[in-house]
């Protein structure tokens, strides 16, 4: 009997699919996406990391950050809304937030217009996966809620960053993108387990 009880609750214990969707905070759509990068942490730790990455290369590639990253989430997330299909490309969001990170640790700097590059298709790639997930009612409204959060999160911290010119404080830059680097790894041992 107590093996009979043993049993039955690891099969109810043991962890099935998990299939994400977005919160709903009760405020509408567009407030249900200008959330959404406090709650999905490879969203967040991209944009972070393009902010820091635009701030370390100077005003001029924070400014087309503004303009790329947002504008590439939502490119994205209306060519996903139109998919038939469910795309999970965890294994490509998180390179690709691993990617920024290594970037920013490495201190890398960037012409504008790479960086827009960069902005756009990362950003393309992370709305793409975030259009798909969202249903069919009141999507758009949703979508423009994540682009308008991408925009005020780039703007606050590559601001910030692009007019630091004290040393230990590009070295505490340089620590994040580890950290968001070190993080992408971890997730990517995860999945590699799963």
């Amino acid at each position: 009997m107590r093996r009979l009880l043993l049993l039955g609750l690891t099969l109810m214990a043991w962890p099935g699919a998990a299939h994400a969707h977005l919160m709903q905070t009760g405020l509408g759509g567009y407030y249900d996406g200008l959330t959404h990068l406090l709650i999905t942490p490879s969203d967040l730790l991209l944009v972070v990391g393009l902010a820091l990455l635009a701030g370390q290369s100077g005003s001029a590639c924070a400014r087309m950050l503004l303009v790329g990253l947002p504008l590439g989430w939502l490119l994205g997330g209306l060519i996903g809304q139109g998919l038939s299909g469910e795309p999970s490309l965890p294994v490509l969001t998180t390179v690709s937030f691993t990617v920024v990170g290594l970037l920013v640790a490495l201190q890398v700097s960037f012409r504008p217009r790479v960086l827009a590059a960069l902005a756009l298709i990362t950003g393309g790639l992370h709305g793409l996966v975030n259009g798909a997930t969202i249903n069919q009612g009141g999507g758009q409204l949703t979508l423009l809620g994540i682009a308008s959060g991408v925009f005020l999160i780039s703007v606050l911290v590559s601001a910030q960053v692009s007019v630091l010119r004290v040393y230990w404080i590009k070295i505490a830059l340089r620590v994040c993108g580890s950290w968001i680097a070190a993080a992408g790894l971890l997730t990517l041992g995860w999945l590699a387990q799963s």
